[in-house]
């Protein structure tokens, strides 16, 4: 049986975690529990868990100061809860190097998944968080009430590559290119250069977690010749460099 430790400073939510999640079944036992991170640190010495699921808000100590505290002396792998998506946190967490991180309000099967995650070593992709919370931020979604953005949006996915400009798609649509102008603004709340940014470094992010891929190299497949430049970019929208985020992965 694998031990688990939980560290939550809401009692109820702790609680919660322990008395709903059939831990028997998954080959686990809860052996201990505390409210903030100096207990965290205590238990986490005393029982020796194999997994720690630790919130990240909590008094005296957060989760993410306890995690660095034990990483050295702590063979634990650590799922993170919090109810704030906020890029700093993510990157905090990943880069200490833990299995999974859940947002506030999760669902159980979330948990439950996180946790066989953590039983098989963390084998599962660390950098989700990163790339959800840049896909969310800037509503890369497809789907408007404009048709014409939509087949705008279809054009970029197909040529984003390439350099190509609003007044290319325009003419591609039929339109003028300041009316495309201002529908792009109007549905998407984004210039169209803009978008085209955003959607490019969506597509990096998705190369990036192949690491036999240089960045100068994912650079060039989503349309940047200047390497430099990419990666001043990206870590501008995303909040690490290039090479930071294939560290994550």
């Amino acid at each position: 049986m694998q031990k688990v430790l939980i560290v939550e400073d809401e009692l109820m939510v702790r609680k919660g975690i322990i008395l709903t999640v059939d831990w028997k079944s998954m080959g686990c036992m809860v052996v201990a529990e505390a409210s903030d991170g100096l207990e965290g640190i205590e238990a986490i010495k005393r029982y020796k868990p194999d997994i720690v699921i630790t919130d990240v808000q909590m008094p005296k100590m957060d989760g993410i100061e306890m995690i660095e505290s034990v990483k050295e002396s702590s063979d634990a792998r650590f799922i993170i809860l919090s109810a704030y998506s906020e890029f700093d946190y993510a990157r905090s967490a990943l880069r200490l190097g833990v299995c999974d991180y859940l947002l506030k309000p999760f669902r159980d099967a979330e948990l439950i998944a996180a946790v066989k995650k953590a039983k098989n070593d963390c084998s599962s992709d660390a950098a989700a968080p990163i790339e959800e919370e840049f896909f969310n931020k800037y509503n890369l979604k497809k789907g408007t009430k404009s048709k014409y953005i939509e087949q705008a949006q279809d054009y970029v996915a197909e040529h984003f590559k390439e350099d190509i400009t609003i007044g290319e798609v325009a003419d591609y649509l039929g339109l003028s290119e300041g009316y495309l102008s201002r529908l792009f603004k109007k549905h998407t709340d984004y210039t169209f250069v803009d978008y085209l940014t955003y959607y490019r470094i969506n597509m990096a992010i998705k190369l990036l977690k192949d690491c036999r891929l240089k960045v100068y190299e994912v650079a060039e497949q989503v349309g940047y010749t200047d390497a430099t430049y990419f990666s001043t970019l990206f870590k501008k929208l995303v909040g690490v460099t290039p090479s930071e985020f294939q560290d994550i992965c």
